[in-house]
This record gives structure tokens, C-alpha cells and sequence, in this order.
């Protein structure tokens, strides 16, 4: 019998590379969004599924929007990527990214517990959620500190997910994931703010990238790996919480320095601090300037996970490297800034 599954964020990242796993697997896949949404079908259409996918309005701010949802859709399964999920935007709207990242989870989980306890939930938590961890690799014991509104955030839809979990005996687990990357990346994120801007700085279009704390070390995958994870959560006959990440952390320095490489750059540094700059050798040209405007008021340094538990349990393990990740976008920025054919 063929499943169904609600995706909210549907037209995101996360939302694309999910949809079209599931849709590979004989799902019926229902994406949720808001009406008035400025994102557009484009990354669902690059992967080739948007005539694929049926779609509905939904709003995380409105009980009842989630509820008529719920009820008409009557989901097997439903995968909550939908949030506001820039961290740096977080510390500008704290009140919105707390109504839809933090009690837009609590509308889904009461709609699941009204309509049908048996829908299998997935909740999207973050390792932003550890923030100035206590050790590192850090595993799903390890005790939460986050810098940021976002993981303020992230941490209670956690936390209410476990308590319907515990009270309700929903099948709700929480995958926390690290940073995972990929073509369909917004540019508004660091990764793909760099493999963009220094493909338009390739190819004359522009003059320089700006950038904050180069020396944060942060855990990347590939999105359309961590998407399995997801639903083999879902497929468990335990719900719990689990860490999908690398296991290995890198700076942004070196996210930098891999895509110019890439894209036939030959990057140098020279300075240090808020002075240091990153110059073509080619060109002689500074192609990388340090903007303090760009470091948070409160840092996260380090993020790195353990994917131990969920290799272990799930079978999950990813399969595109560190190098291989940022080649794939800065190849595919490079071909977007070459026809000049930007959509996401």
C-alpha cells in the first residue's frame, strides 16, 4: 500500500532532496508551504520532481491551518524541515524564528495527537542546539548550550518532541543535524555565499567576497545524504533522537580556499584579524576581504558531531566527502555564473 508523507519547507533545500527520495521509494509526497511564501518551486524543479509533488497551504503560526492540513492530507508520515533556519537572521526576527521554529512544532504535534496518534513524525533539530559544547565529537548525550536564537529555538521543538514521545506514545524522533550543504544551498549561507560570489568574481562580475569569523570550524555534509537518515528514522520501530553528521570539522578558511581552487583561483592569505585578506596570485587582485559586521554576537567556534548511534541503529552512514561537497557547488556556481542563470 502506497505511504503518504507531508513535508513542510518543501520547496527548501532539505525539502527538494527529501521529496525526491521519497518519491523514489513509491511515496505519495503532499509539500506544505505558505501561501505567502517569496520561495519559489525552482529547486524542485532542478531536481526534476515539482509536477511530482501535490501541494497544500500551510501555516506553522496557525493551529488551525496545521489541523485542516493534517486532517484532509491524513499523512503515514510527516517531515518538519519548515523553519526559519538562518542563523544570523535569527538574532534580527528572535520572536518569529521562536513562533514557527519553537511552537510551530507544537501545532504539528498537537494536530498529530488530535487527528492520529499512529502518523510518524520527524523533527529537524540542528547542532546549533550544542552551541559552546563541552567536548567534542559531540553525541546525543551531550549536554545542549546555544548561542543563538535559532537553537534557543531548535532546542524547545527538541525537547516538546520527546515530551509527546514520552506522554503520547507518538512515534516523534529529532534528527540533529549538522551542517549539510549542496547546490540547492540559499546564498544567504556562508558555504554557498562563497562558492557563488567567488564564481562571479571568476568571471569579472564581481570584486570581492566579504566574510566574518573565517576560522569557525563547522561539521559539512551533503544534504542529499542526511535526507536517508531522516526517513530511516521514520522506518525504526523505536523513535529517538539522532546525531547525523562527518564526524570531522573544517574552518570556513578551508571551505574557501577548496572552492577557489575549484574554480582555477590560486588564493593566498596575507594579515591577520579583521586585516586579513585572501588575493588572487594570478591576478595579484584581493578577491577576499574580513567584514566584522558578518561575526555573531555570540559565536559558535566549533561543531563537530558523532554519527555513531545512527550507523550503528539506523545503517546510515553518508557517502560524499568534505572535498567532493564543495567541489560539487562550486562547479555548479561556476556553470550558474557562466549563463548568469541564478533562481535560489
Amino acid at each position: 500500500m502506497q505511504k503518504t508523507a507531508l513535508v513542510t519547507g518543501v520547496t527548501g533545500q532539505d525539502g527538494a532532496y527529501l521529496s525526491r527520495y521519497l518519491l523514489q521509494r513509491g511515496y505519495r509526497v503532499v509539500g506544505a508551504h505558505r501561501a505567502t511564501s517569496i520561495h519559489s518551486r525552482s529547486r524542485l524543479a532542478c531536481l526534476g520532481i515539482e509536477e511530482h509533488i501535490e501541494y497544500v497551504d500551510m501555516d506553522l503560526v496557525e493551529l488551525a491551518s496545521v489541523l485542516r492540513v493534517v486532517e484532509a492530507v491524513r499523512p503515514d508520515e510527516i517531515y518538519n524541515l519548515a523553519a526559519q533556519s538562518f542563523v544570523g537572521r535569527s538574532f534580527e526576527q528572535p520572536v518569529y524564528t521562536a513562533d514557527v521554529d519553537a511552537l510551530g512544532v507544537t501545532r504539528l504535534l498537537e494536530a498529530i495527537r488530535t487527528v492520529n496518534s499512529g502518523i510518524r513524525f520527524y523533527q529537524a533539530s540542528t547542532s546549533e542546539m550544542f552551541g559552546c559544547a563541552l567536548h567534542a565529537p559531540q553525541t546525543e548525550e551531550t549536554p545542549f548550550f546555544p548561542r543563538n536564537p535559532y537553537g534557543v529555538a531548535k532546542l524547545y521543538a527538541h525537547w516538546i518532541t520527546a515530551n509527546y514521545r514520552d506522554a503520547y506514545g507518538i512515534h516523534a524522533s529529532s534528527g540533529i543535524l549538522y551542517n549539510h550543504e549542496s547546490p540547492l544551498r540559499g546564498r544567504e549561507f556562508v558555504t554557498r555565499k562563497i562558492t557563488s560570489q567567488l564564481a562571479l568574481i571568476k568571471y569579472g562580475r564581481q570584486k570581492e567576497l566579504a566574510l566574518g569569523n573565517i576560522d569557525a570550524k563547522r561539521d559539512w555534509g551533503f544534504a542529499g545524504d542526511y535526507v536517508e537518515g531522516m526517513w530511516r528514522m521514520l522506518q525504526s520501530d523505536k523513535s529517538a533522537s539522532y546525531v547525523l553528521a562527518t564526524g570531522q570539522a573544517h574552518t570556513v578558511r578551508e571551505f574557501a580556499q577548496i572552492s577557489a581552487a575549484e574554480l582555477g583561483l590560486d588564493l593566498v592569505w596575507e594579515g591577520k584579524g579583521i586585516h586579513e585578506r585572501g588575493i588572487d596570485r594570478k591576478s595579484g587582485k584581493t578577491i577576499i576581504t574580513i567584514d566584522p559586521e558578518f561575526y555573531r554576537p555570540t559565536e559558535v567556534e566549533t561543531l563537530v558531531g558523532s554519527p555513531c548511534k545512527a550507523e550503528q541503529t539506523l545503517g546510515w552512514k553518508r557517502h560524499v566527502s568534505f572535498e567532493e561537497l564543495v567541489g560539487m557547488m562550486a562547479h555548479a556556481d561556476d556553470q550558474l555564473a557562466r549563463d548568469g542563470t541564478y533562481s535560489f
